[in-house]
């Protein structure tokens, strides 16, 4: 007898509670617009905002207080550090829109302010680069894009794998993608533009009653929505490191999501006859144990990288960890509870049919 972790034949009533699972979300989600609207807003790391990164190495090891206050001057604004490595001798220095836009005077204000704050310390620059505005802007627009274009896939993916309506899913499909190209012409932002693309897909796979792509779109906009908001209350810096946590984030939520959503195709068609939300209950209980497993392994090998992993890879795990939590817990509560609230989908109502027409003594079949 193999060793489970969750015992066969659990019966936990997940359906049952979903709308306290709502209510958690809808306050985690409306706590984190507050602080990105009206409190901390989203901190933008260099590689979005534009600035100055510097990498920067120490004979001896610099306190981080120390190495901060001493670079606080106007020359050189918004001053961020980052400690890498285990000797506490190298630092990767950030600053916001500098006055000094020459490199090479960036240079030497850094050189010299740091010989003036250490003088029995030199130092040494092993990596100087300037993002100017422009191309933060496009890497903004590029990151806004990659974030719905993997959404929009996703629904393509799931319409034809769970209800088999592939022909749907592909006019879907080149109908966003061409509307998002137009508008790009309507003067908009690249994040209005997304906004409003993504809300588009929403109401295109309502009115098709692509039930099951819906349920994981949604779950997707959950999950980015409350880690972006969390990660707006812990003032924590997004930049290319944090979108690539993001863009992970929608890929592991999607594996579980598919895990389930699989399970109840399996259900759906070996007992068509019992009441939807049953059945998806059912689904999240036959696979809790995966579900666990998948979870609690990547949640520990995330929580090693970010007590372990040293500052330069700390916001991405910090964003993971989230991630992870987030992700489990919009697979069970989100993507597969909204199913019920939509109402049938079209492969259980087909599945029903089949079992009303299949069923012995009837229509002429024995």
């Amino acid at each position: 007898m193999g060793f489970t972790f969750v015992r066969h034949g659990t019966n936990i009533d997940f359906i049952g509670v979903r709308y306290w699972a709502y209510a958690i979300s809808l306050i985690v989600i409306l706590a984190g617009l507050v602080s990105a609207i009206l409190i901390n807003g989203y901190k933008l790391g260099i590689d979005f905002a534009g600035g100055v990164i510097v990498q920067i190495q120490f004979l001896n090891p610099v306190n981080d207080e120390a190495l901060k206050k001493s670079l606080d001057i106007p020359a050189l604004p918004g001053i961020s550090t980052q400690r890498f490595g285990d000797e506490g001798r190298d630092y990767l220095l950030r600053f916001s829109k500098s006055e000094t836009a020459d490199a090479s005077q960036l240079r030497t204000t850094v050189i010299e302010t740091l010989q003036k704050a250490f003088p029995d310390n030199p130092s040494e620059i092993q990596r100087l680069e300037v993002v100017g505005p422009k191309i933060g802007a496009d890497l903004t627009n590029k990151a806004l894009s990659a974030l719905y274009y993997a959404v929009l896939l996703i629904a393509v993916y799931i319409s034809g794998r769970f209800e088999q309506r592939w022909m749907a899913a592909a006019i879907m499909a080149a109908l966003l993608w061409g509307g998002m190209y137009l508008l790009n012409f309507t003067g908009l932002g690249m994040g209005w533009q997304v906004l409003v693309a993504l809300a588009i897909t929403l109401a295109v796979c309502f009115v098709l009653k692509l039930n099951f792509a819906l349920g994981a779109v949604v779950g997707l906009l959950h999950d980015v929505i409350i880690t972006v908001g969390i990660l707006s209350i812990l003032k924590v810096e997004i930049d290319l490191n944090v979108m690539a946590a993001i863009m992970t984030i929608i890929g592991y939520s999607l594996n579980d999501t598919i895990i389930v959503y699989d399970r109840l195709r399996e259900n759906l068609r070996a007992a068509p006859d019992v009441e939807l939300g049953q059945l998806v209950n059912r689904s999240v209980n036959q696979t809790l144990s995966r579900t666990i497993l998948t979870s609690g392994t990547t949640f520990l090998a995330t929580l090693s990288l970010y007590l372990l992993g040293g500052g330069v890879i700390h916001d991405f795990a910090l964003t993971m960890l989230i991630g992870v939590i987030v992700g489990t817990f919009s697979s069970i509560y989100v993507s597969s509870a909204i199913l019920l609230a939509l109402g049938n989908t079209e492969f259980y109502a087909r599945s029903q049919e089949k079992e009303e027409y299949e069923r012995p003594g009837e229509h002429g079949i024995v």
